[in-house]
Parts: C-alpha cells; structure tokens; sequence
C-alpha cells in the first residue's frame, strides 16, 4: 500500500472514532437531559400548589426552561425555586406566564404561608432525592421558617444527613429534630 492510500485509511479511521466518540457524548448529554427532565416535571407535579399540567419544561445542557401559565407571580417563583433545588441543573430560563396579577403587599401572612410551603416542598424533595435518605419515612413541616422533622431512620449519619438538608435550603431560619432512629 503506499503512503497516500495509507494516509488516507488512517485519516478516514481517525475521523470515524471522533465522530463515534462525539456521537458518544451527545448520547450521553442527551441523556442527562431526560434525566433532569424528569426529575423537574415529577418535581413539579408532586408540588400541590401548582398546576403542573400548565407547565412545560425542556432541558438543553443543564439548562431547564419553564413555559406555561401560572395562576401568579409567587407560583412562577416558587416553580424557579423548586427546579433551582435540583441535582443537574445548571441555570433556569423561567418564561412562565403569570395569568392573575397579584397585589402582595396587602396580606404578609399569605406570603409567608407560601414561604413555609415552598420550604417544605423543597425539602421533602431533596429528601425524596437523595439516595441516602428514607425520605418517604420524614414527615416535614414548616411554621414561619421553622422546619420540623418527623419520622424514622436508620441511624445517626441518616439523621445527621437529613437535618443537613433541611438547614441548606433557602428561607429555613431553624431545624427542629424529633426523628426517631428504627430499632434494628
């Protein structure tokens, strides 16, 4: 074989293991996305104070885009604030329409039950979430910041671990630990 007919196999060969590989990774990203795709919108249907069927969700490289209507302005934050909680997501495009303008500033206390609710929601998910948590086994409840856990588990480091999760998320000024550990 000479050099030219050499060069041009080994050329050929070259770009069809990039374009395998590259084929590869976009698999794989392509994957990811599903993945984070299905996370949000099981997110967002667990929520009761949504409407998750009018909502749309797409996910490009880590990059989750709401579409869709809302009944107001703290349901479209509270959608942000429930995705932004999620493993994998790298930025969220909220484009969600708010269908009833909503004066805020006459009730505090409704504002602060939405607080208190989208704590709890976000807590109880990445409970949920979290492989190293019997979040179905945590009951968690929220009264002006304050996040309550109920519940059993497995041991110490469980417990330790759920607590963790429950004081990083926003909004959450104390954790009160009433969990209980599983007799073996």
């Amino acid at each position: 074989m000479n050099k030219t007919t050499l060069s041009l196999v080994v050329s050929t060969m070259l770009g069809a293991m990039a374009f395998s590989a590259n084929a590869a990774q976009d698999w794989q990203d392509d994957a990811k996305d599903a993945w984070i795709d299905g996370k949000v919108e099981t997110t967002l249907l667990l929520n009761t104070n949504l409407n998750s069927f009018d909502i749309n969700t797409d996910v490009h490289a880590g990059k989750v885009t709401l579409t869709g209507k809302v009944d107001g302005s703290i349901d479209k934050s509270l959608a942000s604030e429930l995705v932004k909680s999620l493993d994998g997501v790298e930025s969220i495009d909220n484009q969600l329409t708010v269908m009833k303008q909503q004066d805020d500033s006459n009730d505090s206390d409704l504002g602060d039950e939405l607080t208190d609710a989208k704590i709890a929601m976000i807590v109880k998910t990445r409970l949920m979430f979290s492989d190293d948590v019997t979040g179905s086994d945590i009951n968690v409840d929220v009264k002006s910041g304050v996040v309550t856990l109920e519940g059993t588990v497995t041991n110490d480091a469980e417990r330790d671990l759920a607590i963790a999760i429950a004081k990083n998320a926003d909004d959450v000024d104390k954790v009160v630990d009433e969990l209980r550990i599983a007799d073996s």
